[in-house]
């Protein structure tokens, strides 16, 4: 599968390298552009399949970019994500008007960004969405529902299939049992705190079925998470 390119336009150096960093560790190929006249260089060079653009840039605005760029017959239907400081109701309005396909407020974490990222590319470039996840040895297929851990099947039931996948779009962080209930099992349904902790179990059962190194750590008090190698 050939990788999606995405194009990052941040004037500020720690923020481009930090949003370049966790891009291509989801599988993407990332170009990033200082200001706006690089971007629309850059564009030109190599059309993008998704541009995360800031507002407040040198040379040339974002906003003005974004409006080039839905001039342009080639990139019209380019999706872009603008990320900026700008958060006020008018600001979000004038850029989704311009052309903008979210508007993402900073400061943001780099979690919700991949996601909103995954979310404009399955809706907006279906071809291109990521439906294959991979965490050290353990690689899901959200599509064929499938899992395999060092080349071998793993037999999932539905909500542990579900719990893997919140745990792989978020590895190493430590969610709570109450955490976990909302995101799997939803807010609006009540389920016992200590539910989680039998499902915990079986997935934990099912990936070490090969007698490997158990990846699912217990964090006293606090919760579970994801330990992944690689």
């Amino acid at each position: 599968m050939v990788k999606p390119t995405i194009l990052v336009v941040e004037d500020e150096d720690s923020l481009a390298t930090l949003l370049q960093y966790n891009l291509e560790k989801e599988g993407y190929d990332v170009a990033v552009a200082g200001d706006g006249e690089e971007a629309l260089l850059l564009v030109d060079e190599r059309l993008p399949d998704l541009v995360v653009l800031d507002w407040m840039l040198p040379k040339v605005s974002g906003i003005e970019v974004c409006r080039r760029l839905r001039q342009k017959p080639e990139a019209r239907n380019v999706p872009i994500i603008m990320l900026t400081a700008r958060g006020e109701e008018t600001d979000r309005i004038r850029g989704l008007d311009t052309g903008a396909d979210d508007y993402v407020v900073k400061p943001v974490s780099m979690n919700e960004l991949t996601a909103r990222v995954r979310a404009v590319l399955r809706r907006l470039r279906p071809g291109l969405a990521e439906d294959s996840v991979r965490c050290g040895d353990i690689v899901m297929d959200r599509v064929a529902h499938r899992v395999k851990r060092a080349g071998k099947d793993v037999h999932l039931g539905p909500t542990e299939f579900r719990l893997l996948d919140h745990f792989m779009q978020h590895p190493g962080r430590v969610f709570s049992r109450e955490q976990l209930l909302d995101a799997v099992w939803g807010s609006d349904i009540y389920v016992e705190a200590r539910t989680v902790d039998v499902h915990i179990g079986r997935l934990r059962k099912a990936l070490n079925a090969e007698e490997l190194s158990d990846p699912i750590r217990t964090v006293r008090s606090a919760g579970y998470a994801l330990e992944v190698e690689g």
